[in-house]
């Protein structure tokens, strides 16, 4: 299907954000998350071709795209190194369960929406990360595993 628009501008990344906020995200380990040369990345190119990859596959319409720009739903992702899992991790924003209630968008009218929209901003957390480890991250994890671990192999 795809969308034809303009990527929104890459999110800035708070230094002092706590992962413990976060109910989808566990890191482990080293708390240094490099969120200053992540966000560098970004701002190189990685969330422009993210971006692009992702709007070229979205199942997203362009009134649920719509939506999502209008409440910075972009703007709020949050990408960090997790050294213990050697990996680009990231909390991808969403529409809240209460919307009804809170009267959340005046254009958000359904489930089908909303469950799209926040599955859209999870497959694009997913590519940025896919981007940034492929094309852009260069460095390993210091994260050294204790010498006693049991041997597990058979």
């Amino acid at each position: 299907m795809g969308l034809d628009v303009a990527p929104p501008d890459p999110p800035e990344l708070a230094e002092e954000t706590d992962m413990q906020e976060y109910e989808d995200v566990e890191v482990r380990g080293d708390t240094e998350y490099r969120r200053p040369e992540l966000e560098e990345f970004l701002r190189e190119g990685a969330w422009n071709e993210a971006f692009g990859e992702w709007s070229e596959h979205t199942d997203l319409e362009a009134s649920e795209f719509e939506i999502a720009r209008e409440l910075d739903l972009f703007r709020e992702f949050d990408f960090f190194w997790d050294d213990f899992a050697d990996r680009v991790g990231y909390h991808a924003p969403g529409i809240p369960e209460d919307w009804k209630e809170r009267d959340y968008h005046p254009d958000l009218d359904s489930w089908n929406s909303v469950s799209g929209i926040n599955a859209a901003m999870t497959e694009l957390g997913q590519i940025v990360c896919d981007v940034l480890e492929s094309d852009y991250i260069d460095w390993e994890a210091d994260y050294e595993a204790p010498e006693d671990l049991p041997d597990f192999e058979t």
